[in-house]
């Protein structure tokens, strides 16, 4: 038996904040925004939504795609660098209002990599043997700690929660191969300090370019693949011209990318699995289609899996 996805979910707060309300804001235009990062319009939470709020709505709607109840559940992972307090975990309040109470719980903290971070740590407890069923959520209120002036961040963040339901599959399925990394001597070129996210544009894309195109193509090698193996291709949804330059590098028409960034805007550790499950609800995703995933984030930490849909 794999470990694969039984089930996944999302959740995008009602307020949506475009590019022309952002010209109201700071110093930038809808033309500025879209030619740069492809962003159109991203999610707002409001005062009375936080985090694990967001999380605990994904977390359902995955629950019940995947057919599992709140007490199958053998351990929480949530991937988020906004949590509602430095302490309990966000896992441990989502436990709560789920009522998991035979699930452990725990938050990791790896940025916009964190849900590759998370499935990945989900895939060794169930390979060998230890949990059965584990819920992997990305989830992110940016907007509770994006400086609203600063006109080179302010145009780049949402809201937002996705979520899956891992477990064992049918051997051949699920994840065929994975792919994760850091490089601490990037910290300092994305991280977050008052009064915000602070990000050395420049720097960041270059990295996030070279290294999505790598950890692809390492991961399609690694499952024994070819490029056009591949069904879908599901990137961080941080910037078009990066999402681009990965399809370019694995040779794959714009029909096999999927592409929410334009609606949703960068969700940190949400975006890849918001992205997985609106392709999935799309119709787009079916049993046995060859699925990669790839992301990077502040750390620097990035991570890439590919996935043979099914169950």
């Amino acid at each position: 038996m794999g470990a694969g996805v039984l089930g996944v979910g999302k959740f995008s707060p009602e307020k949506v904040l475009t590019n022309f309300d952002l010209e109201k804001m700071v110093d930038t235009s809808d033309e500025w925004i879209r030619t740069r990062t492809g962003i159109e319009e991203r999610r707002i939470a409001d005062d009375d939504t936080d985090t694990s709020d967001m999380a605990y709505y994904a977390s359902v709607n995955a629950m019940k795609d995947a057919g599992v109840q709140a007490e199958d559940l053998d351990l929480i992972l949530v991937a988020t660098v906004t949590p509602d307090y430095p302490f309990p975990s966000v896992a441990c309040l989502i436990q709560e209002k789920l009522g998991a109470w035979n699930a452990a719980a725990m938050d990791l903290s790896a940025a916009c990599a964190g849900c590759m971070y998370g499935m990945i740590t989900a895939k060794q407890f169930i390979e060998s043997d230890t949990y059965k069923n584990i819920l992997v959520v990305g989830v992110e209120k940016l907007s509770k700690i994006t400086n609203w002036e600063d006109r080179n961040t302010a145009v780049l963040f949402g809201d937002g929660a996705g979520a899956v339901v891992m477990g064992p599959v049918t051997d051949g399925r699920g994840v065929l191969s994975f792919e994760l990394g850091s490089d601490g001597s990037g910290a300092k070129e994305l991280f977050q300090d008052e009064p915000g996210i602070y990000m050395n544009g420049r720097e960041v894309f270059k990295f996030a370019v070279r290294q999505m195109g790598e950890s692809a193509v390492n991961v399609v090698e690694k499952a024994g693949l070819t490029k056009g193996d591949i069904d879908h291709l599901i990137p961080h949804q941080a910037n078009i011209r990066i999402m681009e330059a990965s399809r370019q590098r694995l040779e794959l028409p714009e029909d096999r990318m999927v592409k929410t960034v334009q609606k949703y805007g960068n969700t940190s550790s949400s975006t890849i699995p918001i992205a997985l499950a609106e392709a999935y609800e799309d119709g787009r995703i079916n049993d046995d289609d060859i699925v990669v995933l790839v992301g990077f984030g502040g750390g620097l930490t990035w991570g890439a899996v590919t996935l043979k849909w099914g169950q």
